[in-house]
């Protein structure tokens, strides 16, 4: 149940019935704060200008042809026109049952699903995956999972970068390790290592940067040697990934890598089409697209280098080839792109060359979904001690030691095998959450001490407010299918509580309209909090029967909502910590 889109409907029927025009927006929204009601309407302001009515005026004609009696019990008008909404208690009680007896929580999934490309993580397989590559992926799995969660079709795309003239001075470099007889997978162990190495004779040998030039050419041709040693490279470059993945809890899995070197043999293809299509002007050598859309203010425009002087591709050539296949052979709908904020320029150029050039429809949604940057304290990107790229294992095994270490202090009892697992689930979930909870576009700070405190809005926080919460149900011995009577909603705490549950789809919808997953760590935060407001002012283990009946009902479907949004952010729940 969607309380926003249900008021949403009827305060638009009741608007035109009032005399508005069709499609009158009733902008219905949670009020800030309680004396305005649960929901407040705020349209009507901009529809009575539209018709030269006073506003409270045609507010009180939209009530007079809206009813809402089934689900409030108290509708008025404040301010200038705007109308408040108060949801009735019985209502609330009903509609906190039907979810309680709903493993979907009674969230329903879209009556018209979309295909839904999302466009994440893509790492260059060149090196191990660095602290650069967290937003991209946790944002972009939590997406993902709330999309698939409301019933759309969801295509992962891993546009991993293993093509180019860096792997010539890698595959030179394994060649020379083979002809020494070491082992490459041991040398590849490493990645960042390996890649130094390689990057130190390509500069100081002036030999093997020819012979790196030459594999880049015998690479792009075909050769079947050369490409041999080059799926033995990405091959165990994906693993490193694989094993990140793993460790990070998101569901990207081999098969969905879609690397740039998919799209090579279509490149060619692309940039005849576009000169077909006259869109193409040569410039110093280089195949161009100048798109008067991307002017500056002396009339100068940045072209789309679609192909280089001498005939070599960039990644605006594949990520077109990328846009034409996820059109023609995927069918997409809507294209996500969770590619950091520097890339808004050449996303929105590709988006726009893309439909002139007829490789997306024009009903398609494509959609960069920019990020900040993830900071140090000294307001520089995030590196480690020593100056260098944090590589996100090791990042996450830190994080995994620091939980360990900050949960044995806390529970000196517990067996070890518990405690490396808690250590394990916390550490993961803090380096997501504190990621997660950021507004999208934003540029965070990397705090070990805010991200694993178990105060505020953090993973610790919130896995505690779970397992407490289960706690409290596992110590009222009672299954929830032997639970009778109703629902009771007397207190100011119950009703606040009820009304937070029942808004768990919306902050659903918002992840998925807007692809910004903080919306669902907000919500979350708020739910624990009013609970533990609840719990307070209402005991529930010493309460009489049927008050404990009901209150246990509420801490139920708390823990459940509070589980689900966890799940759909990616992160495990503990049932004690």
């Amino acid at each position: 149940m969607n309380i926003q889109t249900l008021l949403n409907t009827r305060i638009q029927n009741a608007m035109v019935a009032a005399g508005g025009p069709e499609g009158s927006p009733a902008i219905v929204r949670q009020s800030a704060k309680v004396q305005f009601g649960d929901y407040q309407a705020n349209g009507i302001m901009g529809v009575a200008k539209k018709l030269k009515m006073n506003p409270r005026d045609f507010a009180q004609n939209v009530l007079e042809h809206l009813d809402l009696t089934d689900i409030s019990d108290k509708v008025d008008i404040a301010g200038p026109g705007f109308i408040n909404i108060f949801l009735k208690p019985e209502w609330m009680a009903q509609e906190i049952r039907r979810v309680l007896n709903d493993a979907r929580l009674d969230v329903q999934q879209v009556s018209q699903p979309q295909t839904i490309v999302v466009d994440y993580s893509s790492p260059n397989l060149a090196k191990e995956m660095h602290v650069g590559h967290l937003r991209s992926t946790v944002i972009g799995d939590s997406v993902v999972r709330t999309l698939e969660f409301l019933g759309h079709h969801v295509i992962r795309q891993n546009h991993v970068g293993d093509w180019g003239t860096q792997f010539g001075m890698l595959l030179a470099y394994m060649e020379r390790l083979r002809q020494e007889s070491s082992e490459i997978s041991m040398v590849l162990s490493d990645l960042e290592i390996f890649y130094r190495d390689a990057k130190k004779c390509f500069d100081e040998d002036e030999s093997f940067a020819v012979r790196a030039r030459e594999l880049v050419v015998a690479l792009q041709s075909g050769d079947k040697q050369c490409l041999a040693l080059w799926n033995e490279f990405i091959d165990i470059s994906l693993t490193h990934c694989e094993e990140t993945y793993k460790m990070l809890g998101v569901s990207l899995k081999r098969e969905h890598v879609m690397p740039e070197s998919a799209y090579n043999d279509d490149l060619a293809s692309v940039v005849t089409e576009l000169n077909h299509q006259g869109l193409l002007t040569e410039s110093k050598g280089a195949q161009c697209v100048f798109m008067e859309e991307f002017a500056n203010k002396e009339g100068e425009i940045t072209p789309v280098i679609v192909q280089k002087t001498g005939g070599g591709f960039l990644y605006s050539t594949t990520d077109l080839a990328a846009l034409r296949f996820r059109q023609h052979t995927l069918g997409f709908d809507r294209g996500l792109y969770f590619v950091d904020a520097r890339q808004s320029l050449h996303f929105q150029q590709i988006f726009t060359l893309g439909r002139k050039a007829g490789f997306v429809k024009p009903e398609t949604s494509l959609e960069h979904m920019p990020f900040g940057t993830v900071m140090g304290r000294d307001g520089k990107p995030f590196k480690t001690r020593s100056g260098g790229v944090a590589k996100l294992s090791a990042l996450l095994e830190e994080a995994q030691e620091r939980a360990y270490t900050l949960v044995s202090s806390k529970n000196p009892d517990m067996a070890e095998e518990e405690l490396k697992n808690i250590g394990r689930v916390v550490g993961i979930a803090s380096v997501k959450y504190a990621d997660l909870s950021k507004n999208r576009t934003s540029d965070y700070v990397f705090n070990w001490d805010q991200m694993l405190s178990f105060e505020g809005n953090t993973a610790p926080y919130l896995l505690y407010a779970y397992s407490r919460i289960a706690s409290i149900v596992k110590r009222s011995e009672t299954e929830l299918s032997t639970i009778e009577g109703v629902i009771s909603l007397s207190s100011i705490q119950e009703r606040a509580l009820a009304v937070r549950l029942l808004q768990f789809s919306e902050a659903l919808e918002q992840v998925a309209n807007d692809g910004m997953p903080h919306f669902m760590c907000t919500y979350l935060y708020d739910l624990a909090g009013v609970f533990m407001s609840f719990y307070e002012a209402c005991p529930i283990l010493t309460a009489e029967p049927e008050v404990k009946a009901s209150r246990l009902l509420l801490a139920i479907n708390t823990a459940s909502t509070l589980k689900k949004g966890l799940e759909l952010l990616g992160i495990e729940t503990l049932e004690r910590m």
